[in-house]
């Protein structure tokens, strides 16, 4: 079996060969490992700061280049993410004035301040004039705002993946979801629900309106599905309540989903954080497949499984605690009792329960892979 015929037999709940493998997201110190060479693929802060200096087509040979290459270096990946393949840029991209106020800190036209964060090798943005004391209305989410189509140029380096992997791998690709905008942030959102919900509902009317106008261009020939991307949970429970999140967030959640599914595509979900009241909704809105056990929040893999059964595939298993801090032991021993619970139960992707993140060391990395090809197949 390929990879594209292993998540197709796991999300009927079927048994393929071996049970599938894949990542939600690798960084660019793990692909540079494997590939030798520097690469903008993931490296958040190289790839800002060239795109600032207007060196956007540098940026996506590297991204087209660096990403397949590293694929099919380790060739055990089943499915794959656009993520390190999706710039976002287009070829006309005309970078917005930025200054440079000390090594660590840079300023827009706008005042933003941007501070870079070594520890996950970003940019983080520190302060935002342009929403400071912001009063939202409903009248910031017209209901005839006129969509936009992005430039083709955007799709370059994910349209070249595509080609290169797409008859062997299966590839997800993204659309909007937004059934859960926070606005204004995090502590002024949350808020907004509660002071403002027909503002709230409002913004979501037209997340909804505007993921289902791009579906036709995000989804790229080829792919075979597509992720959504809304991180919904804390360490202990969901940001919302499930009784806020059925009335504010799942009727965006299943038509956004029921839109997708209508050009074919399956449905994947990622959504950190301890998301157990909300999983129910998830499959009621026609969701596949989930993405991110977070360990530390409660997600345990054989537990969702035992109440979850074949409702829902579970991708996931290996806690990235383990993998940034463990030693390749410790690794070896997650991954071989996480591969028991998948071919005890099927339904199962193994992969992190978020990333290959920046800073994984790589023998931990390596003695992943090791351990998986020796015990992923059922024979």
């Amino acid at each position: 079996m390929n990879g594209f015929e292993r998540l197709h037999a796991t999300l009927a709940f079927g048994q393929p060969d071996r049970i599938p493998l894949g990542f939600y997201v690798v960084d660019c110190d793990t692909i540079e490992r494997v590939i030798g060479r520097k690469t903008y693929a993931r490296d958040k802060i190289r790839t800002q700061i060239a795109l600032w200096e207007g060196r956007r087509d540098e940026v996506v040979e590297s991204l087209k280049n660096d990403v397949v290459e590293f694929y099919r270096k380790i060739d055990l990946c089943d499915i794959i993410c656009c993520k390190e393949a999706y710039c976002g840029v287009p070829q006309n991209y005309q970078p917005p004035k930025v200054r440079k106020i000390d090594a660590t800190t840079w300023q827009d036209e706008v005042g933003r301040v941007y501070k870079v964060s070594e520890l996950s090798n970003e940019f983080v943005c520190v302060e935002d004039p342009t929403l400071k004391g912001k009063e939202f209305t409903i009248d910031d989410f017209p209901p005839d705002q006129e969509i936009q189509p992005q430039d083709e140029s955007v799709f370059e380096a994910f349209d070249y993946l595509l080609q290169q992997l797409g008859q062997q791998r299966f590839i997800l690709g993204h659309s909007s979801l937004g059934a859960a905008p926070m606005l204004g942030g995090m502590e002024q959102g949350l808020c907004e629900y509660i002071a403002n919900p027909d503002v709230v509902k409002a913004a979501i009317a037209q997340n909804v309106k505007r993921g289902n106008a791009l579906d036709r261009q995000m989804i790229r020939p080829g792919q075979q599905g597509v992720l959504f991307e809304e991180d919904l949970g804390t360490t202990r429970a969901s940001i919302l309540s499930p009784q806020m999140f059925r009335e504010f967030c799942f009727p965006a959640l299943k038509v956004r989903t029921q839109h997708v599914k209508s050009f074919g595509q399956k449905v994947f979900i990622h959504s950190c954080g301890h998301t157990w009241e909300l999983l129910d909704m998830f499959i009621e809105a026609g969701i596949d497949a989930y993405q991110s056990l977070q360990t530390d929040a409660g997600m345990d893999l054989s537990k969702l499984k035992d109440r979850f059964a074949d409702r829902l595939v579970f991708w996931g298993g290996i806690a990235i605690e383990i993998l940034v801090k463990g030693t390749p032991a410790d690794v070896r021993k997650n991954v071989r009792d996480a591969l028991a619970v998948a071919k005890r139960r099927g339904g199962i992707i193994l992969g992190p329960s978020h990333s290959i993140a920046y800073g994984v060391p790589y023998d931990n990395f390596m003695a992943l892979l090791d351990e998986f090809h020796k015990h992923a197949y059922y024979a």
